[in-house]
């Protein structure tokens, strides 16, 4: 990966557009009745949605404006063009909407930086929890709640015997069944959205297979929040890097995120 600079300073404006777009999400979970209309791909969208993407999209415009932008409410952009891209910024306006029409919290806006491949730069904000995560690769990774800050590193972190698994809440795959049979006797918690990630950085998991189908804006910036946390996300069973923009479709294949103490043992 060739040189290239994401400053701290980068990342408090776009911790702060997170924000912002949480706000508007807001707004909407606080009304008594909210639409939800269907996409073509079958996965629900509500004006939330919309909201967080102008208020991320007119952000990103104005701070960045020579940084492309690809968003899950605006993804119609073509290949020929999206593999011309070194760097861009990858969003998910909200990640959970099955979540946040369930009114459980577990819903969060992200943003991750992309470059060369590598989400080398992620904020993920739960506006119900009011917990921000940020990281950028190489410096680290935080969490923001209740006005502090704490830093995240997983880097020397031992495996929990039992070890705590952290799945889906809406999606569950028979594949994760077969592989929770071979790491054995475990603890197993449930969440929605990038929250999974989050957990695995935080240390309350120790690792999140993802033997299931996600897009590339839904993994992003949580991936750069681990990461920068000293965790690692593979593609499964390749034990490859999970990167972006490297192919036509935005389909992830199956990954395992953890801590490198995890694959060091499984």
């Amino acid at each position: 990966m060739s040189n290239f600079t994401f400053s701290l300073a980068d990342l408090e404006r776009i911790i702060a557009l997170a924000k912002d777009a949480g706000n508007a999400i807001m707004q909407v979970y606080a009304t008594a009745d909210f639409g939800v209309e269907v996409k073509q791909d079958e996965s629900p969208v509500t004006a939330a949605d919309i909201a967080s993407h102008h208020v991320i999209v007119a952000g990103l415009s104005t701070h960045f404006a020579h940084i492309p932008v690809m968003s899950e409410e605006a993804a119609d952009i073509s290949w020929a063009e999206r593999q011309t891209w070194q760097t861009y910024w990858l969003i998910d306006p909200l990640d959970g909407t099955k979540e946040f029409i369930k009114r459980n919290g577990e819903f969060t806006v992200n943003i991750a930086l992309i470059h060369q491949g590598h989400a080398v730069a992620g904020v993920v904000y739960a506006p119900v929890l009011k917990k921000c995560y940020s990281g950028i690769l190489g410096h680290g990774a935080w969490l923001e709640q209740d006005g502090s800050i704490t830093p995240l590193d997983i880097s020397e972190r031992k495996i929990q015997r039992p070890p705590t698994v952290v799945g889906s809440r809406s999606h569950v795959s028979p594949d994760v069944a077969q592989y929770l049979e071979h790491v054995g006797e475990h603890n197993m918690l449930s969440v929605g959205s990038s929250l999974k990630f989050c957990m695995v950085a935080e240390g309350q998991a120790d690792v999140y297979p993802r033997l299931g189908l996600t897009s590339e804006w839904d993994t992003a910036a949580a991936q750069a929040v681990l990461e920068s946390a000293g965790g690692v996300v593979l593609v499964y069973p390749a034990m490859t890097p999970l990167n972006y923009n490297q192919k036509e479709t935005i389909l992830n294949p199956y990954f395992i995120a953890a801590s490198r103490a995890w694959f060091a043992k499984n």
